[in-house]
């Protein structure tokens, strides 16, 4: 079957089409991964979450395909795995940095930081905590939320920034995060 006829199935939400095309580069795409510092099974994770990534936007007609089949669900595995590795140096920076061991204190203003967000509205308190404990771009938080663009991402964050300046500075004192 041509790389075009699968596609066209795939378009069409043709699963037996995208299980062809899952099992024709399932090597090429995980050796990727294991050949940059990955195991088996994240390998897997990001060949599955990259296929349905490239089945969404097939499927929704966003993909305007100018590349073989491959090499767009290559570069999104690049894209997925290049993040993962961020987020693994983010995280292992974290820990060697003391972040695991918070003493009480410090843990005790993240209680009272984490429960001032709670009071934010829902889209407020999803921009912060991808932002601020899960690490995401605005690009991603932009794509998350449905919002048109990084820029209305930026300017969302910034006004719940503000908003929690807000309730934070209403409820506690200076002193209660100054040592």
């Amino acid at each position: 079957m041509k790389e075009a006829e699968l596609f066209e199935r795939i378009k069409k939400g043709d699963e037996d089409a995208l299980e062809v095309i899952y099992k024709k580069y399932y090597r090429m795409m995980t050796k990727l991964v294991l050949s940059n510092n990955g195991t088996e099974e994240e390998a897997k994770d990001i060949y599955q979450e990259a296929l349905l990534v490239f089945w969404q936007k097939s499927v929704s007609g966003k993909l305007v395909l100018t590349s073989k089949i491959s090499t767009y669900i290559y570069s999104i595995c690049l894209n997925l795995w290049r993040k993962e590795l961020e987020r693994k140096k983010r995280h292992s920076y974290e820990e060697k940095d003391g972040v695991q061991h918070m003493d009480l204190e410090a843990k005790e203003k993240a209680r009272i930081v984490l429960g001032c967000i709670d009071q934010l509205g829902d889209t407020c308190k999803k921009v912060l905590m991808y932002y601020y404990y899960d690490g995401l771009s605005m690009q991603d938080i932009a794509e998350k939320l449905g919002f048109a663009n990084t820029n209305t991402a930026k300017t969302k964050k910034y006004k719940c920034k503000k908003k929690l300046d807000e309730v934070v500075k209403t409820q506690y004192s200076k002193s209660d995060f100054v040592d």
